[in-house]
């Protein structure tokens, strides 16, 4: 059996992601930060409303597209700094295309705190909160997505700093990995929440502003759906389904815009 490359598992590995995201997501709606905050809000798949597009004052190559100078709305530029260093770990770019913090995840996020979603709108957030709960019992902080990232960029930075002498965004990728990992695993020690509910949200988000519509200000240029040849929001595509051909049409996001 062949042996894979590099490059293909990567794009394996991001359609194996998709799992996590619905495919409602992908045509526009925006989606629960977390798995786990499922039993605790209501209605699951709350539609968020679009948010603003990115300012466009000014523009630099990056990645082979065109990046629009941005000012979070948000975060503080600090708390940027660490999204975009960390959504550039998550998803990273290579030879098949860009990454997550070229196609504009971090600004996806920055967006999404300025929506219903950022302030736990349609959530259910009533105590009991027992933190150490079974996973099936879902979310289980008092913390809203905008307070989620405010106390966990601090502490990430924090533990950054603790362990490694540097904030996070100004340490090497390796050990950015590194640090992301620990948080994945819940071994980062954290004061004011979980670290592993932090890497949840965190690489949830970022999952999202990957391949959501470009309408919510990620996914830039359609790179996510280019590399896993999403066909996008097209009206119909079914007689291709069962043809067994590669579908030879770009994604089309909802405004119009094509890969």
């Amino acid at each position: 059996m062949p042996r894979k490359t590099k490059q293909q598992s990567r794009r394996d590995f991001l359609m194996q992601g998709l799992a996590a995201v619905p495919a409602l997501a992908l045509s526009g709606l925006a989606l629960n930060a977390s798995a786990a905050s499922t039993a605790r809000q209501a209605p699951p798949g709350a539609v968020i409303a679009p948010a603003a597009p990115p300012p466009q004052a000014g523009a630099r190559q990056v990645g082979g597209l065109l990046v629009r100078a941005y000012q979070p709305s948000f975060f503080t530029q600090e708390e940027f700094a660490f999204l975009q260093a960390a959504v550039s770990r998550l998803i990273p770019k290579d030879s098949l295309g860009p990454g997550a913090l070229e196609a504009g995840a971090a600004e996806f996020i920055d967006n999404q705190m300025q929506t219903p979603y950022g302030v736990g709108a349609n959530w259910y957030m009533q105590g009991p909160f027992h933190p150490d709960a079974d996973p099936l019992f879902g979310y289980q902080l008092p913390l809203t997505p905008r307070e989620v990232y405010r106390l966990g960029i601090a502490e990430a930075n924090a533990f950054a700093e603790k362990s490694q002498g540097k904030p996070f965004a100004e340490l090497p990728p390796e050990r950015q990995d590194a640090l992301l990992a620990l948080m994945e695993s819940g071994e980062a020690q954290f004061s004011k929440l979980p670290s592993k509910t932090f890497f949840a949200f965190l690489l949830q988000n970022t999952r999202e502003g990957f391949f959501s519509d470009p309408v919510h200000g990620g996914n830039r240029g359609l790179a996510g759906w280019k590399l896993i040849a999403f066909p996008g929001a097209r009206a119909d595509y079914m007689d291709w389904v069962e043809r067994g051909e590669k579908y030879p049409f770009p994604p089309v996001s909802i405004s119009g815009e094509r890969g």
